[in-house]
């Protein structure tokens, strides 16, 4: 649980601090490293001292140098991974790339489509499963996500909110209030513990603007008129951006079970198990100035994965909607799920990934120290250069009530552990000892008093099209973030990392890796 406290130094009151968000998950034992590490390393330092103990110098200085080598190899991190897993995911990208594992191109490309309801995606992608589900309402038949390695189910939704921009320190307090109890809702239901948000700011082709011109255009209109309005429509459209805001909530199948049951079973009862709780969460986004939630169909949900690959798709498919006499009220017109995906996406390289005529480097966001204020990602989305899109994504895990208090005991127990331990050695307490331990204790705290832990990440990712440069795009992303917080580029995993940031499927949170907040 995440502890929040304002300004106590100077007295002031401003605006709220969210601090302790950055507890790791796995937290070094023994100077910092894992049991595993920290047995490994024995494990190799056992020859040298074996070797020194009978006199073979000589070969204990050969088995110092080998050892050693493996033991920098396990314990030395760099940018967040040891140099022994660098090794393996760098060895595992080249064979990819050598076996033409990594090239995408899509079956329709190919010549050779398959079934329209059929997804043809690339990558972590494929795993996803995308059956339809009773109608919901008035909004259709909700197209599920069944992700079969997880063994999760969700729904996505399109929002319309507008913004944290121009708001008061107050109101934004009273808007992460509320966020809290919403996390805290789901942390009491049984059916989903995970929600993504998402936030794309993309070019506004002007498409929207072109119908409605073309139906209320006066042809009688003077010619300078219409030159003065072209050149206002160039001069404007050209640097204009709209914002695309989605969630996306899942469960897991085990959660899923009972009620699904209970409901019918199959699809049909795992639907209605997650019908029920969407209700819920339809009232409380509005209470968090969402003015309307839209949960989309099969056809709507391509559109959004569709448009995340290729954002100059987006004209056709609005064009398409505004001129459509009659929408189809369970979405089973419009783009087919089969269309989703990307037409060709290369061998995606160390540092970005390209597909379909764009290119995107994506990061994973991690949280200060010295704490947040709500509203602060709000940088990572500001569009510095017409034409790039910039993507935000934020995913929560609200863990149960007996996870979290086995949480915050493992975490009150390693602290006491080694606070013993050093004062037992002589060793004096440092200000980062006293800050974790304090941290455990307001966590033990809140979690007794009903609060939820969360788990979560944040990510983020700048797409430009394929020819412009894209390192200069990334930096502009890196200076914004900068002095904010510290983004870490996930190299040989920017496929992944994309479909976290920018797809709204509920896919990026790590199962063990992370924060707790």
């Amino acid at each position: 649980m995440s502890t929040t406290t304002r300004d106590q130094e100077t007295g002031a009151a401003g605006p709220r601090v969210y601090r302790g968000l950055n507890t790791k998950e796995r937290s070094g034992w023994v100077l910092g490293l894992t049991p595993v590490q920290a047995l490994t390393c024995l494990g190799l330092a056992a020859p040298v001292l074996l070797a020194m103990s009978a006199g073979r110098w000589s070969a204990a200085f050969t088995w110092l140098l080998l050892n050693g080598t493996l033991a920098a190899l396990v314990v030395v991190p760099i940018r967040g991974r040891s140099a022994l897993r660098w090794l393996g995911d760098l060895l595992l990208f080249q064979l990819g790339v050598l076996l033409r594992w990594s090239p995408w191109q899509s079956r329709a490309a190919a010549g050779d489509p398959g079934p329209a309801h059929e997804p043809d995606l690339p990558g972590v992608l494929a795993r996803l499963t995308f059956p339809d589900g009773p109608p919901f309402h008035h909004q259709g038949r909700v197209c599920l996500i069944h992700d079969t390695v997880e063994g999760r189910w969700g729904a996505t939704a399109r929002l319309t909110h507008n913004g944290v921009g121009m708001l008061s320190d107050a109101e934004c307090e009273r808007l992460a209030a509320r966020l809290g109890t919403l996390l805290i809702a789901l942390g009491h239901r049984e059916v989903v513990d995970r929600l993504s948000l998402y936030v794309r700011t993309v070019p506004d082709d002007g498409t929207e603007y072109d119908v409605w011109r073309a139906a209320h255009e006066d042809p009688r209109a003077p010619e300078l008129a219409r030159a003065a309005t072209d050149e206002l429509d160039h001069t404007i459209g050209s640097v204009s951006v709209r914002t695309e805001l989605f969630v996306t909530v899942s469960g897991s199948e085990t959660a899923l079970n009972r009620p699904a049951k209970a409901a019918g079973g199959g699809i049909t009862g795992r639907a209605y198990a997650l019908y029920r709780v969407l209700d819920g969460i339809d009232d409380q986004l509005k209470a968090l100035g969402v003015r309307t939630v839209s949960w989309l169909t099969s056809a709507g949900l391509a559109e959004a994965i569709r448009t995340g690959f290729n954002p100059a798709a987006a004209a056709a498919l609005t064009a398409a909607h505004l001129t459509h006499p009659a929408p189809d009220p369970d979405g089973e017109d419009g783009l087919p799920m089969a269309a989703a995906g990307p037409t060709l996406a290369p061998s995606p390289s160390a540092r970005a990934y390209h597909h379909d005529g764009f290119s995107s480097v994506s990061y994973t966001v991690l949280m200060p120290e010295a704490g947040t204020v709500f509203g602060s990602l709000g940088p990572l989305l500001a569009v510095r250069t017409a034409g790039e899109r910039r993507t935000l994504a934020i995913h929560y895990e609200v863990l149960s009530q007996r996870a979290a208090q086995r949480a915050v005991q493992r975490g009150r127990f390693r602290n006491n552990v080694m606070t013993d331990y050093k004062a037992a050695k002589g060793f004096t307490t440092t200000a980062a000892d006293a800050r974790r331990a304090g941290g455990a204790r307001a966590q033990e705290s809140a979690v007794a008093a009903g609060h939820a832990m969360v788990r979560y990440t944040v990510a983020a990712s700048v797409t430009v099209p394929a020819g412009w440069n894209l390192e200069d795009h990334a930096a502009k992303l890196e200076n914004d973030a900068s002095g904010r917080f510290r983004l870490l580029r996930l190299e040989l995993a920017q496929d992944s990392a994309f479909v976290s940031a920018a797809l709204p499927v509920g896919a990026g949170l790590p199962r063990m890796r992370g924060a707790l907040s």
